[in-house]
């Protein structure tokens, strides 16, 4: 018992607490992630997951990490505080354990990449240092009894809805833990939990907030738009020679020709170089015993005396097969060294075939199948040869004639596909700059702008705006214009299309209804003004640390 200094104590006080709450609290969160797993907010919701006690259960965090001084030796560095690369990996695979848990399927890497997993783990870990830290600034602390009560409520504890003291130990052993490792990375997450709700509890909604989320939520607006689309600006797009190669330079493996080579092969039938071969009764039966799953019936495996003639056949051809491979193998590794190909040539009786340049994805009709030469000619040098090389067409001895490598053409030659999609690039950056043009005109001159009129509408969580389209981002916009302040700070940005938007009028709700409904709207605004004040607060600690990350962990 005495080495479980919490834990022995509170064994002996019979300490048992239910998991409802817990295991209802995860189902939810679940839930709620395979819901909305397509949301941005996701992130929000996997920072408190992963941050929480039944997150992380088995993470242990150490001060200082490894010794050595590269940054190869550690995750990252916050200040003095460094983050081990087992902490990080610990992180990155739960992170990635709770995204397969939402998609029910394991995660391609391409997924993951636009996930963003590994610097998603990694920002957690470092948000974590520096929470834990201002706790301590703070004179937060933590008492043994809130330890106990955070251990008793892990799922993984407890035995029929109360902790259990030898599931306890079993867990702990299974995961190469000690009791103290643990409660003392429980002590820092109850630490840090205590920080953020600190820094959440100074959150207060005036009325004025709730005011303005109340008319958010139920005025009408009407809108006056521009919309300027790139496709609209092609014909204005004019590029000189200059301008194209330009374009050529910053986007190189765009127009790349793929790599080319030219072979030279001999292709050998096995038969040919193995010829007259019999099988020996000893033989016959060695190899049916070695494949006798090949020889089922109805009833399940057929004797050998229903199915000898078959297994005959089979131990010849596979004699034979194994003899022309050795013959092949030995006259090509004479003669490996010199790269004579016609001297295997003839001793193999073929004859030399001979290709044009090809790539890897347009090959020679007779190498359409041939996957294992293929890959093997694009291993080789210039002159040199390399085989045998088995397939079911036979045997190959291949010799490399010609390497082209891949290489951007002269613009002469692709003057054509780097106009086009040029064109379309600097059409889009024509479009973001007529956009803010169209913004800074309204601010002079709202009458010098001709722009179309939405319908009228009250905020909606979609971002649905009739006559412009979907976008949360300029819905939140629109809502944020008053009659003083009609216009945005910026052109908003919808898949290609740039909109710059304008308010025309509002109708404001009724203020007597808020009055009624103010209390319970505040209730409502809190937990995102919480999380406003919370994100906040993370940024500060941020900018005022000194973090060194190890960049080769997070590189896609």
């Amino acid at each position: 018992m005495s080495n479980y200094p919490i834990i022995s104590n509170f064994i002996e006080t019979d300490y048992a607490v239910t998991t409802n709450r817990t295991k209802e609290y995860t189902r939810n969160m679940l839930g709620i992630m395979r819901k909305y797993k397509e949301s941005v907010v996701i992130k929000a919701v996997f920072v408190i997951i992963v941050l929480s006690f039944v997150g992380t259960i088995f993470l242990v965090w150490g001060e200082g990490g490894s010794s050595a001084g590269s940054r190869s030796s550690y995750a990252a560095k916050v200040d003095s505080t460094k983050i081990s690369l087992d902490d990080y990996q610990q992180a990155y695979y739960r992170l990635r354990g709770i995204y397969e848990q939402i998609y029910q399927r394991s995660i391609s890497p391409d997924i993951e990449k636009q996930l963003g997993l590994k610097k998603m783990a990694l920002d957690n870990l470092i948000e974590a240092v520096l929470v834990r830290k201002a706790a301590k600034k703070m004179g937060i602390s933590v008492s043994k009894d809130e330890i106990k009560a955070a251990i008793a409520a892990v799922p993984a504890f407890q035995k029929n809805g109360a902790f259990d003291f030898q599931q306890y130990q079993q867990a702990l052993k299974g995961n190469r833990m000690t009791a103290g490792d643990f409660e003392a990375a429980q002590e820092n997450e109850l630490l840090m939990k205590k920080a953020r709700k600190t820094v959440q509890d100074k959150v207060v909604i005036s009325d004025a907030d709730a005011e303005s989320y109340y008319h958010k939520k139920n005025d009408k607006i009407q809108l006056q738009y521009v919309s300027i689309t790139p496709e609209a600006l092609l014909g204005e797009v004019k590029l000189t020679d200059q301008d194209l190669n330009s374009y050529i330079q910053g986007h190189q493996e765009q127009f790349k020709s793929a790599e080319q080579v030219s072979i030279q092969y001999v292709l050998v039938d096995p038969s040919s170089l193995a010829a007259n071969v019999s099988v020996s009764e000893e033989e016959i039966n060695s190899y049916y015993q070695k494949n006798i799953d090949r020889y089922q019936g109805k009833g399940g495996i057929l004797p050998l005396a229903e199915v000898k003639d078959k297994v005959k056949a089979d131990a010849i051809r596979n004699k034979t097969g194994k003899e022309a491979y050795e013959k092949a193998a030995d006259t090509i590794n004479k003669n490996i060294a010199s790269a004579n190909l016609q001297a295997v040539a003839a001793a193999l009786g073929g004859k030399i075939t001979e290709t044009q340049l090809f790539s890897a994805k347009s090959l020679p009709a007779a190498l359409a199948a041939e996957e294992a030469v293929v890959k093997k000619a694009f291993m080789l040098k210039a002159g040199e040869m390399a085989g045998p090389i088995e397939t079911s067409k036979g045997i190959y001895a291949i010799k490399l004639k010609e390497r082209k490598p891949a290489e951007v053409p002269p613009l002469a030659q692709i003057r054509s596909a780097v106009e086009a999609v040029a064109k379309v690039d600097k059409a889009k950056e024509l479009a973001a700059k007529k956009a803010e043009e169209a913004l800074a005109a309204l601010a002079k001159n709202p009458a010098a702008v001709k722009m179309q009129d939405s319908g009228s509408f009250t905020y909606n969580e979609q971002g649905n705006i009739p006559g412009i389209g979907v976008s949360k981002d300029l819905m939140e916009a629109a809502f944020a214009l008053t009659t003083a302040a009609p216009l945005p700070k910026a052109a908003v940005k919808i898949d290609q299309k740039w909109l710059v938007i304008k308010l025309k009028n509002r109708t404001a709700a009724n203020s007597e209804d808020f009055q009624k409904t103010k209390e319970e709207l505040k209730k409502q605004l809190l937990p995102k003004k919480q999380q406003e004040a919370l994100d906040a607060w993370i940024k500060e600690l941020k900018a005022a640390a000194k973090i060194d990350i190890n960049q080769q962990l997070i590189a896609d």
